[in-house]
């Protein structure tokens, strides 16, 4: 994957090329001011919100007591800047796609942000709607800081022209949207964008569906685009229309959801789902869809809504965190006081065999067991868990009805689970 590939998925480049396969779209170029302050590392304030309402009288001698204690010298009013100017412009192209949008930058959407919004969704009506999910977004942050990360080539990095792109929203069915893989202008492999759910309707219709994406990417989209080796997300609605979505870079950079980035690029001997009975022509993509119900799948994103720390932990991707968490806790001593404290460290050397058993579908038998001579005690448990149907508490055997989880502790709910869990008890 080269930088010059990157380029040509910015929405801007493609959107010329396929404005009537797609949904409206407003784009404004992005103010430099704008831009640093969605890169601002200070609080959060949401600039472009209307004023709260005036309160009303105090109706008693506390409440006004209460605002008057808030209202000391000392306290600090944090305001967020204002820009006029690009809000109206903002604001006109709302309205002028129905007064609801979906935002997004050059390349990405704040996705794993939509949790913080009031709507838990990216439905955005205003300015500080958008403001609010670009400055939680990792995704927002890094379109700005690492555009061409995973590029190959070593050529300067290009100057970007970095634009806000509002697009008419629409109440897109999750089970509807698939992700479609080209190499060398050839059709290679599709699958399905929502893969943590089962969709019946999938696994009845997928010779069917295959056809009909098929006849799209060779009508409309193959010969067309600017390189040979894209990614192409397209929305097949109820009637059978297909409606591109959105262009990737063919690299690590997208994810390749039920596929392999190995798979894909090597580009040959690709599996679909389809049984003998289904197969079609020699030339067909492979095609995957999940096909079985599952019980209980994690939101992808959902990693995005907790700490980075606590994450790494999880998934056992920073060793040194989790090591240097080993060696500390906070107790405890004979006055009362909270003091440092470092663990005896047992079977020490099989930490790192724990953090990295990643096959998929077994569970590390070992155990890390930490103990201090303290009225605390926490045994560590780091375990790789798959197809688990109850692994909220270790076994009885490890676990006495003495014990009792920590108030803080990361639980795993019933059902499949496809990663590293950390557990963390005490008596």
């Amino acid at each position: 994957m080269k930088k010059e590939h990157v380029l040509h998925c910015q929405f801007s480049a493609w959107y010329p090329l396929f404005r009537s396969l797609t949904i409206k779209s407003v784009i404004l170029p992005l103010p430099q001011n704008v831009k640093d302050y969605l890169l601002d590392d200070g609080t959060l304030v949401v600039s472009g919100r209307e004023d709260p309402p005036a309160r009303s009288q105090p109706d008693s001698d506390d409440e006004a007591e209460e605002i008057q204690w808030s209202d000391d010298e000392n306290t600090a009013t944090l305001t967020a800047p204002e820009f006029p100017e690009f809000t109206t412009k903002v604001q006109e192209a709302i309205n002028s796609l129905g007064g609801s949008v979906f935002p997004k930058l050059n390349w990405s959407a704040p996705r794993d942000a939509y949790w913080i919004a009031m709507n838990s969704s990216l439905k955005c009506k205003t300015l500080s709607d958008i403001f609010l999910l670009f400055k939680s977004s990792d995704f927002i942050t890094r379109d700005f800081t690492q555009p061409f990360i995973h590029c190959t080539d070593d050529s300067p990095d290009p100057c970007i022209e970095y634009e806000l792109v509002l697009r008419k929203w629409c109440e897109l069915i999750p089970g509807a949207e698939f992700r479609c893989f080209v190499k060398e202008n050839k059709l290679i492999g599709i699958s399905q964008r929502d893969y943590t759910q089962y969709y019946d309707h999938i696994s009845k219709q997928k010779e069917e569906i295959c056809r009909c994406i098929q006849d799209f990417f060779k009508k409309h989209i193959q010969y067309k685009f600017l390189d040979e080796d894209f990614v192409f997300d397209i929305y097949r609605d109820s009637r059978g229309k297909v409606w591109l979505i959105d262009f990737n870079p063919f690299g690590e950079v997208t994810d390749s959801l039920l596929f392999t980035w190995d798979e894909l690029l090597s580009g040959t001997n690709l599996k679909g789902d389809f049984s003998e009975g289904e197969a079609l022509e020699q030339d067909a993509p492979a095609f995957r869809c999940t096909n079985s119900e599952v019980t209980v799948q994690p939101s992808p994103y959902l990693s995005y809504r907790l700490p980075k720390d606590f994450v790494d932990l999880s998934t056992g991707e920073d060793a040194h965190k989790l090591i240097d968490f080993l060696k500390l806790a906070l107790v405890p001593n004979e006055n009362g006081e909270q003091e440092k404290k470092k663990f005896v460290i047992q079977d020490g050397p099989k930490i790192m065999d724990i953090l990295f058993a990643g096959d998929e579908g077994r569970r590390v038998a070992s155990r890390i067991l930490l103990k201090e001579q303290s009225p605390y005690i926490f045994p560590l448990m780091v375990c790789h868990l798959s197809s688990v149907s109850t692994a909220t508490t270790p076994p009885e055997t490890e676990l006495s009805s003495a014990r009792k989880p920590c108030d803080n502790a990361i639980r795993c709910e019933s059902g499949t689970i496809n990663w590293k869990q950390v557990l963390l008890y005490r008596f």
